[in-house]
């Protein structure tokens, strides 16, 4: 009786465990109401919004991304046979890096956008983009998978995305209320299927799909250097599911967030809001454009840190090599490392040379100029190693609860996730900076210091070697400039003038070092 009542209480093979359902019906019927198996290729058209992720001004915010400008005349043409995406926009010139297509990806420091005319492609495990009729530029690697991945991350992509090997689909059952905010106030709730698979044999996707077997919500999560495991989803509403002939029906108005849609701050600090959206309302399936071919220069792309050295002065070293530069300062017992810029890669090339140069003292402080996602990303880094970050007490909160902490990144670990330092919980890796803050011994002095006004970031740092005369900056001053003042120019000149310092060098972070008078003359005319 025993043995009787134990196999009893053993789950029979291939039964689903409580809360599980099985997904084959689940998606032959999401399948079969938008003709998902009848579609080789969609171009989807019209006008879209971009956001620029981790380039907000607040460093506690709880309103979209920052949009630069709309995305006009776009198109995306999907060919999941190919395993190809092709976009092309139309956008103003000059106000943003030529590689950033939307959302995540923005790096400053990087050639302008010079043409209205942009392009964006990816074909396998590479990405490129073009500006205008210029030659193609290939995308780092992460981004390029990124792009791969967006592919797939739309109701039919998916479908088609669960058939495939290794995809392993799972589903669960819920009720949903709804979103506040873009739902209204809801109390009926809706039975939703929620259907998992993994893709990429990294990414684990989530569709919901509703009662109507429409997928109104995508969802995933992809490695950021500062969120870490980043929330990353696509929306979409049953209404706006329009026919394209053929049994096929595909959304025409898509909503993206990057981060969180965390409007109260419930969870964390970065509320991520919009990264991408739009109504792109002219659908055409089943004519598919010849193939998106590789240029041969983007497969050849080298993608390898470089680290280059210039002494600036006696125990003062410019880290550049990339579109973002360190600087080292020695002092008598440890160093000071001016920002931390893109992520941990460049971190870690970047420590291992100023080991070199300056050998057998530690790397005691780490200066945040502020906290955009790009001059930020390789902060972790350096908590990893024991410095003390130094950064203005706005960005305090986003720092601690947000990126400096112990939560696990999967996707792409780094040296504090693989390694968490017992330091992490004692509250001492920061030192804040209100107005002023010094670092000096026998030989040196560094002073740091807070800018104001600005529109284009709030806890905004700049450094002054006063036995050098050397200004060190971010984004207030990017050589060679345009020649016409801009307000970052006129506070970084109004901030020198109100200190009372003699300056000889500016020394930006994006750029090569130039000579304060050259930049002066822009405020003497």
């Amino acid at each position: 009786m025993f043995a009787l009542t134990l196999l009893l209480a053993l789950p029979v093979f291939g039964q689903l465990r409580p809360g599980y359902v099985d997904p084959k019906p689940v998606l032959a019927a999401a399948e079969r109401a938008i003709g998902a198996d009848k579609v080789r290729c969609v171009t989807v058209s019209g006008t879209a919004y971009a956001g620029v992720v981790g380039q907000q001004r607040e460093s506690a915010w709880n309103v979209d991304w920052p949009r630069i400008d709309a995305l006009e005349n776009f198109s995306r043409t999907m060919n999941w046979e190919a395993g190809t995406m092709l976009e092309r926009f139309e956008r103003a010139p000059g106000k943003n890096p030529a590689s950033w297509k939307y959302g995540q990806g923005w790096r400053g420091g990087t050639p302008l956008q010079q043409q209205r005319k942009q392009t964006f492609a990816v074909n396998g495990r590479f990405g490129w983009h073009v500006d205008g009729e210029g030659p193609p530029v290939a995308a780092p690697p992460e981004d390029a998978e990124r792009w791969q991945l967006d592919l797939w991350l739309n109701p039919h992509g998916f479908l088609k995305a669960a058939k495939l090997p290794g995809a392993n689909p799972k589903a669960v059952w819920r009720w949903e209320l709804g979103e506040m905010g873009r739902d209204g106030h809801t109390t009926a709730p809706e039975k939703m299927t929620v259907v998992s698979i993994t893709m990429f044999g990294k990414y684990r996707v989530d569709a919901t799909i509703n009662p109507r077997n429409l997928l109104q919500r995508i969802h995933t999560w992809v490695p950021d250097p500062v969120l870490g495991d980043m929330n990353y989803e696509h929306e979409f509403a049953d209404e706006t599911y329009v026919d394209a002939g053929n049994g096929i029906r595909f959304p025409t108005v898509w909503h993206h967030h990057d981060g969180w849609d965390d409007n109260f701050g419930a969870l964390n600090v970065s509320a991520g809001h919009n990264g991408f959206g739009g109504k792109l309302d002219k659908v055409q399936a089943n004519v598919c454009p010849d193939a998106v071919a590789v240029p041969e220069a983007v497969r050849r792309a080298d993608h390898a840190v470089k680290v280059e050295t210039t002494r600036l002065a006696e125990g003062v070293y410019l880290l550049g090599g990339g579109s973002h530069n360190s600087v080292a300062v020695e002092f008598e017992k440890y160093i000071a490392v001016v920002e931390a810029p893109l992520d941990e890669a460049r971190s870690l090339a970047v420590i291992e040379e100023v080991v070199k140069l300056i050998p057998n003292k530690p790397i005691r402080y780490v200066v945040n100029t502020h906290q955009h996602f790009d001059h930020a990303g390789g902060l972790r880094t350096y908590m990893h190693i024991g410095a003390t970050i130094i950064t203005q007490w706005k960005n305090f909160e986003f720092f601690n609860r947000d990126f400096l902490n112990y939560a696990p990144r999967t996707l792409a670990p780094d040296m504090v996730s693989l390694w968490p330092p017992t330091e992490l919980s004692e509250g001492y890796q920061y030192e804040t900076v209100r107005e002023n803050y010094v670092l000096a011994d026998e030989k040196r002095s560094m002073h740091i210091s807070f800018v104001q006004p600005l529109q284009h970031v709030e806890g905004m740092l700049m450094v002054y070697l006063p036995k050098e005369r050397m200004v060190i900056e971010a984004d207030l001053f990017d050589p060679p400039g345009t020649g016409k003042a801009t307000a970052e120019n006129k506070a970084l000149f109004d901030h020198v003038r109100r200190l009372g310092v003699k300056v000889d060098t500016i020394v930006p972070v994006h750029g090569r070092p130039v000579a304060w008078n050259s930049f002066a003359t822009m405020f003497s005319r």
